[in-house]
């Protein structure tokens, strides 16, 4: 009885941790169609609405929803709050909130490329910076679409065999 109890547990367990990954598969494609959509935003708030950098950060922040909301309140933060540019502000919020998203290491690379040319140019330069940041997250989005068709159900079968395997060996 206590073997089956344990067998019942290694199962649960390991087709758990199928299913977190492969969660972490499928949120990664949504958090960048997300990341895409507060861009364009941002270039709303910048080219029309003549909103200054902070507000513009707050104002996102309320619209979207975590990690992301967590990176761009904490971005118009340190804006507000601390004597800092805005490359550093920027920077220094994409860490914070970081280990939080789903993202890789390409998506930190291109967003981090961004910070450090937001708010030092015209309002069309920085549309220009966007367009290409945009187009950049737009190619990863589909390979994370790629990588999710490929790789979640597999993930969620490796999970409940590899629970079946090591019962076998532990029996």
């Amino acid at each position: 009885m206590v073997k089956i109890i344990g067998a019942i547990f290694i199962i649960l367990a390991t087709t758990w941790t199928g299913f977190e990954v492969a969660k972490h598969l499928s949120e990664r494609p949504r958090q960048l169609r997300q990341l895409r959509s507060a861009l364009q935003s941002l270039e709303a708030e910048i080219m029309y609405g003549h909103t200054p950098l902070h507000e513009a950060a707050r104002r996102l922040a309320a619209q979207l929803s975590k990690p992301l909301s967590s990176f761009f309140e904490s971005f118009a933060k340190k804006l507000t709050d601390t004597e800092t540019t805005v490359k550093d502000a920027w920077e220094d919020s994409l860490k914070e909130v970081w280990k939080q998203t789903a993202f890789k290491q390409g998506e930190f690379e291109i967003m981090k490329q961004f910070g450090e040319t937001l708010g030092r140019h015209d309002r069309f330069s920085q549309q220009k910076h966007i367009m290409l940041t945009l187009s950049h997250l737009e190619r990863e989005e589909a390979d994370a679409v790629e990588s999710q068709a490929k790789y979640e159900k597999m993930v969620k079968s490796l999970g409940f065999f590899s629970g079946l395997l090591l019962i076998i060996l532990l029996i």
